[in-house]
């Protein structure tokens, strides 16, 4: 729920999504990994892809990076969280001592994931980037083809050279597809399985744990309902040898590639990522945000 200080809503949204970018940065790594593997050299499953990025260690490996996305995450996180808690007060401004209205809430996680795109694309960009070039090449093209960047200075400065600022920006549209409906999804989702649980009394005296189970349901939610979205930007975003002319051109090609079937590549580590990080996520937010609100 939204706080009577706005303040308050930005703070706790950056602390909380700073702590869970770091509990579900091996799983995103994972999944980036599945899903721009090209046909010829693919991993064989979730298992297998954990083994090969485990072997060049954690911060090579699973945290390979992880500097830019944690350096802009919290102003991403804390826009988000902020409109979020903003948009909803207006929403249900006539009505503050009422129950949210599930529509409002949806609406309003619709704008927070709006409002958080013109932040989170350019990060997210360097990020698939960076993991996407953990080597993993049978046929020993992949050096010849493509650049091989050391960390996100070195690719943030080509994709410049190559594309100016608005090269920043590649795979946008798909972002926007996945990140306006999933982020409205995910908060309609939270506030409706910790009401059900209050209700019922669930987990009555263990908030904390309401908070963990409810985030990431919720956060498993959203992206599963999205995840097409994620794996053509995923494709699109890590093809620097501009074998796609864009974002429709990169999902035919995917089609014909692997069928339906393809856009579901990584679904069960992406679920398994976006449960582990929005619990954290929403618990940190929830409960910072009581703290905040009980001492200032």
């Amino acid at each position: 729920m939204p706080s009577d200080k706005i303040i308050h809503d930005y703070i706790a949204g950056a602390v909380g999504g700073a702590a869970g970018l770091i509990v579900g940065h091996p799983f995103d790594t994972t999944k980036v990994q599945q899903q721009t593997q090209h046909s010829g050299h693919k991993y064989r499953g979730t298992v297998e892809a954990i083994k090969h990025i485990s072997s060049f260690g954690m911060v090579r490996g699973f945290y390979r990076g992880l500097s830019w996305p944690l350096l802009s995450l919290g102003v991403v996180n804390s826009v988000f969280f902020g409109v979020y808690g903003h948009t909803l007060k207006l929403l249900e401004s006539n009505k503050s001592k009422q129950k949210c209205n599930y529509l409002n809430i949806f609406i309003a996680g619709c704008v927070g994931g709006t409002a958080q795109i013109v932040f989170v694309v350019p990060a997210d960009f360097i990020k698939t980037a960076l993991q996407s070039q953990i080597p993993h090449d049978v046929d020993g093209l992949d050096k010849v083809r493509r650049p091989y960047f050391k960390g996100p200075i070195q690719c943030a400065k080509v994709i410049y050279q190559e594309r100016g600022c608005l090269g920043f920006y590649k795979g946008g549209l798909a972002m926007t597809y996945r990140e306006i409906p999933s982020y409205g999804i995910y908060c309609l989702t939270y506030e409706f399985l910790r009401a059900k649980m209050h209700e019922h009394k669930v987990l009555a005296n263990t908030g904390v744990v309401v908070s963990l189970i409810a985030g990431g349901i919720a956060g498993s939610c959203s992206w599963a309902s999205v995840i097409p979205f994620d794996v053509i930007k995923n494709r699109y975003q890590a093809d620097f040898t501009r074998q796609y002319r864009g974002f429709v051109h990169c999902a035919q090609m995917l089609y014909r590639e692997g069928g339906v079937r393809i856009f579901y590549t990584g679904c069960l580590v992406t679920c398994l990522r976006a449960f582990a990080v929005n619990a954290v996520t929403f618990t940190v937010y929830t409960h910072l945000l009581k703290h905040l609100e009980l001492h200032y």
